[in-house]
């Protein structure tokens, strides 16, 4: 492993990719702690220093690396982008013209790509204007010193042109690893914002009381749930599909055997971002209504809590729902079933067209079955455990979905690396 660590140094243009991801990655982390225009430094350390900050908008602030509680020009972090892609995919079944556009190849991408630019734009708008109304009011409840001293609205607009701006220059650093360093740039900018919590939240649970022993337990756990988020993203169901031979002109051609590899996650932590998301909203709503009333006491003490049995089921339920409808979504059996039947291909003891595609369906029930109950316990088991263990205040930075992103987004840049390596005739890391 380190021999090919090593190695991939040693190697003139993949040492510059490597070097090119470290760079961005660093310099997204120094924008992290540059505040925003309008925004008091000094103020923001003392409201910190005093605690009390708001949970609702705890998933931002984990994937933002800390900038949103920072108030810094990169409060925003990556969300927009998630949510704008996510957005844009769910549009490919309400819009006939996003599916035609999917189906055009490159030049549809493009245009996907350009609109989701926009998108993510305009998210970034509303978001900002939302965090900078409620900056002073609710996103640090117990702190009395307002971390925008002026309210004016040139000064607020002005703040919120830069957390846009930030956003946007986020999402071009992410596209240009992608492009000139390695790995997906999105995926490990988002891998950099929850690794960077980390220090932290470890130092704090080994400064509470009985630190060490919960510090062993969790480590014990988040290492179980590495080994079963590894097994199982690495698992796959291949579909056996034969091509038959044919003659163009002199030539003949096909007659090669092939596989349709399917993943037993094929949603990734999109559902599980979904289900965090809806389940925010009731809180969005309590937080701007009348704190002694009983519906939002109500609402903090079974759905604002992620302790709470209600919030658990809820959780699981919409996890099992998200996980079914994203999958059929990005996998479309008749579409495949098609395709196969187009160039001459066809399942070993499967009829080619519609018996095909039922075939297909069936086997993505049973998988995605198997996949989104996996889902469902990575991201409950380390709350309860948690819960349990009186490690609240970490709960995030070590749940499910930072685990599950964490170790995925590894898993994939590692693939990459490798797959690098191989071509320049050396070892690799996956032997």
């Amino acid at each position: 492993m380190l021999g090919a660590f090593v190695q991939a140094f040693r190697t003139p243009d993949l040492r510059r990719k490597l070097l090119f991801t470290l760079g961005i990655m660093a310099l997204f982390r120094l924008g992290t702690f540059i505040p925003a225009p309008g925004v008091s430094y000094r103020n923001v350390q003392q409201c910190l220093e005093a605690g009390g900050t708001a949970d609702l908008l705890g998933m931002v602030n984990l994937f933002s690396g800390g900038a949103l509680l920072q108030l810094s020009i990169f409060a925003l972090g990556i969300m927009p982008y998630i949510t704008a892609s996510i957005i844009v995919q769910l549009m490919r079944v309400v819009i006939p013209k996003f599916d035609e556009l999917h189906k055009e190849g490159q030049s549809g991408q493009s245009k996907l790509t350009q609109y989701t630019r926009y998108l993510t734009i305009f998210l970034a708008i509303l978001q900002s204007s939302v965090i900078v109304t409620v900056a002073n009011t609710q996103l640090f409840p117990g702190c009395a010193t307002p971390p925008i001293p002026d309210e004016s609205p040139l000064n607020l607009i002005i703040t919120i042109i830069a957390m846009t701006s930030g956003t946007a220059l986020i999402m071009w650093l992410g596209e240009l690893i992608t492009e000139r360093g390695v790995g997906n740039g999105m995926s490990l900018l988002i891998f950099t914002s929850i690794a960077a919590s980390f220090p932290s939240a470890f130092g704090s649970i080994l400064e509470s009381d009985g630190g060490v022993g919960r510090f062993l337990a969790m480590i014990g756990l988040i290492l179980l749930i590495t080994l079963l988020i590894v097994f199982v993203e690495q698992s796959q169901r291949r579909i056996p599909v034969q091509y038959a031979k044919r003659m163009v002109g002199r030539r003949m051609y096909g007659g090669s055997s092939t596989y349709i590899p399917i993943k037993i996650n094929m949603a990734n932590v999109i559902p599980v971002i979904f289900a965090s998301s809806i389940l925010a909203l009731p809180t969005l709503a309590a937080q701007f209504g009348e704190q002694s009333s009983g519906w939002v006491r109500w609402i903090l003490t079974n759905v604002a809590d992620p302790s709470a049995p209600l919030y658990l089921a809820l959780f699981a339920v919409m996890i099992l729902f998200f996980a079914f409808f994203y999958t059929s979504i990005t996998f479309n059996p008749e579409e495949v079933a098609d395709n196969m039947k187009r160039y001459g291909g066809f399942i070993p003891g499967i009829r080619a067209g519609r018996p095909t595609a039922e075939y297909l369906q069936y086997v993505m029930t049973r998988i995605t079955t198997v996949g989104a109950i996996y889902l469902t316990l990575v991201a409950l088991i380390p709350t309860v455990v948690f819960a349990q263990m009186g490690i609240t205040q970490q709960m995030m930075a070590f749940g499910g979905t930072s685990i599950l992103i964490v170790v995925g987004v590894g898993l994939q840049t590692v693939k990459e690396i490798d797959s690098q390596l191989q071509q320049r005739h050396y070892e690799g890391f996956l032997r």
